[in-house]
């Protein structure tokens, strides 16, 4: 569920797909159109905070009742991958990431106020997600056969 959430979570910005103009719902509806699986569409239309941005769009209703919000680990591992990763694949702590959107779309747009809104919980999100990783212990292969 997460690494295909992952790779899909920013479909909706394919001009084809626009439909609301929200990036979030509208990648959720299409892979719904597309029968992905309803977990990984509800992902990608929540994903990192999306509801508050629904919110500043006006679209808050309309993507609550279209997609379930989860509140789980792979939520949380899913805005980890979002806000850790920049425009062009490289690494940002969450923070630096934050900034790097702020500066992008300048200070009255619709996506910076939604960023200020939702910086507290995707941070929270980063953290919970860091300290899952840090607490985790590797696991064996499945299959690997180690030579005696």
């Amino acid at each position: 569920m997460l690494v295909a959430s992952a790779w899909l979570h920013d479909v909706g910005y394919s001009p084809d797909l626009v439909d609301t103009g929200f990036h979030s719902l509208d990648g959720g509806r299409w892979l719904r159109r597309e029968r992905f699986d309803d977990r990984i569409a509800g992902l990608v239309a929540h994903h990192s905070c999306a509801w508050l941005e629904a919110e500043e769009r006006g679209l808050y209703d309309v993507l609550v009742s279209e997609f379930p919000r989860e509140d789980s680990p792979v939520a949380d591992a899913l805005c980890f991958s979002d806000m850790t990763t920049g425009p062009d694949g490289q690494n940002f702590e969450v923070l630096d990431r934050l900034a790097e959107i702020r500066s992008r779309y300048g200070p009255d747009h619709l996506v910076t106020r939604f960023i200020v809104r939702a910086e507290p919980e995707m941070v929270s999100a980063v953290r919970r997600t860091e300290a899952r990783l840090a607490g985790s212990t590797p696991q064996p292969m499945y299959g690997s056969r180690r030579s005696s």
